[in-house]
């Protein structure tokens, strides 16, 4: 298995001059344990769900660059892009450049996006559910098409490009990696039988089982094996104090169901230091660990 961190907030730097110095500090702590991917939100204001709206949120890509200079080897990813916020053709863009300046680190993360709040906050248009991922398919072709030979038209019914040219080609081979975010069962796990290299599903180990049963007949109807893609899950809910066994049978649970990667998050006010206690002494036994197939 592999380990993975998501960065959700940003209160713990200790205020906004400190942040840099703090992603950057929690980045390289994090590489150096071996955690595989770094992915910040795709969010301007905070989930006022989680917490209040005004703590601090960075814009995602550009947050992502700037990990890319003080790494070597995370692979940079936001979880996940929501399609309504960039034209797609610019995202493509976006993500090839993010490629290139880290030579072949970055992934597209990328959704329906659902936050309401903010895209009337900050005047985005947000359309129906179903105009949406519409759009998310739409975008998912064109990115694939900027990041092929192909730099002819894309007529699409929400989209329409006369050049997709895309100049440089992503350093990723054959291109960046592609993850859809989400559970949906009808559209969303759809979706990523078509077009993704991976996806992020919620929700306790039963649930998970099932989604991922639903995942193989979308598979079985697209002709596609299942096993082609990395399955990853949240588990950032441990127990204070967390043993290095609870970690690790944890861990065997969600492998035990197919899940490749386990993707925790920043936690508490020093989260690079709860991230080296509580993971640093298990990673050698969970990436041991055989997820497994689907």
């Amino acid at each position: 298995m592999d380990l993975d961190l998501h960065v959700s907030r940003f209160e713990w730097a200790g205020g906004d001059a400190r942040i840099g110095s703090g992603v950057a500090d929690l980045a390289k702590r994090a590489e150096a344990i071996g955690v595989k991917t770094l992915s910040f939100m795709d969010h301007w204001f905070q989930m006022d769900w989680m917490a209040p709206a005004e703590h601090p949120m960075l814009e995602g890509y550009t947050a992502l660059g700037f990990v890319a200079g003080v790494t070597e080897r995370l692979r940079l990813r936001l979880l996940v892009t929501g399609v309504t916020y960039r034209w797609p053709g610019l995202l493509a863009k976006t993500v090839t450049t993010l490629d290139v300046v880290s030579g072949g680190r970055a992934e597209l993360g990328i959704g329906a996006a659902w936050y309401e709040r903010e895209h009337k906050g900050l005047g985005v248009p947000f359309p129906p559910t179903a105009e949406r991922f519409e759009r998310l398919e739409e975008a998912l072709q064109i990115c694939l098409q900027m990041w092929s030979p192909n730099n002819g038209r894309y007529d699409g019914k929400h989209y329409v490009l006369e050049e997709t040219l895309c100049s440089p080609q992503p350093v990723s081979q054959p291109r960046p990696r592609i993850m859809i975010g989400g559970s949906g069962e009808r559209k969303t796990l759809r979706l990523v039988a078509q077009y993704a290299d991976a996806c992020n599903i919620f929700g306790g180990p039963e649930e998970i089982a099932h989604k991922l049963d639903v995942l193989r007949r979308h598979c079985d109807d697209v002709g596609r094996d299942p096993n082609e893609i990395e399955v990853t899950a949240m588990y950032r809910d441990l127990p204070t104090g967390a043993s290095v066994d609870e970690v690790v049978r944890g861990a065997e649970r969600l492998a035990g169901i197919g899940v490749a990667t386990l993707v925790t998050g920043a936690v508490g006010d020093d989260p690079a230091g709860w991230l080296e206690s509580t993971f640093g002494p298990a990673m050698d036994q969970i990436a041991d660990i055989e997820p497994a197939r689907l």
